[in-house]
């Protein structure tokens, strides 16, 4: 597995949610600093940034510092994000890479005109 020495930020709201609070509630379990942990936040910012502009948080729950938050969300594989708001929770395990999948696996649908698209490259 390999370790990427750049921390993932333990908590990201959008810009123009700072002053309200967000509609969607997201949190991503990762293990440290991996590629595919690093991968997996990107993702899931540019998504959100795209789809939820101004209406989310994004929680990062490194389970190498905190494995016992795991249990809590019965998380078995990481990164796996979970829709904590709005209800009913949902998960998604990967780098969130396949667009459609992820806004399919969150019940999200994209805004007026903007097509599926691969978050890669």
């Amino acid at each position: 597995m390999k370790t990427l020495t750049k921390p993932l930020p333990k908590r990201r709201v959008s810009k123009a949610a700072a002053s309200a609070p967000p509609q969607w509630k997201l949190r991503l379990y990762v293990a440290d600093g991996t590629s595919k942990s690093i991968t997996a936040f990107r993702n899931l910012e540019q998504l959100c940034e795209r789809h939820l502009a101004g209406r989310y948080q994004i929680e990062v729950i490194d389970l190498l510092t905190n494995p016992q938050l795991a249990q809590g969300d019965q998380i078995l594989a990481v990164p796996t994000v979970v829709r904590k708001l709005p209800a009913p929770i949902r998960k998604i395990i990967g780098t969130l890479a396949d667009v459609e999948r992820v806004l399919v696996g969150l019940d999200l649908r994209p805004h007026d005109g903007i097509p599926y698209t691969s978050l890669k490259g």
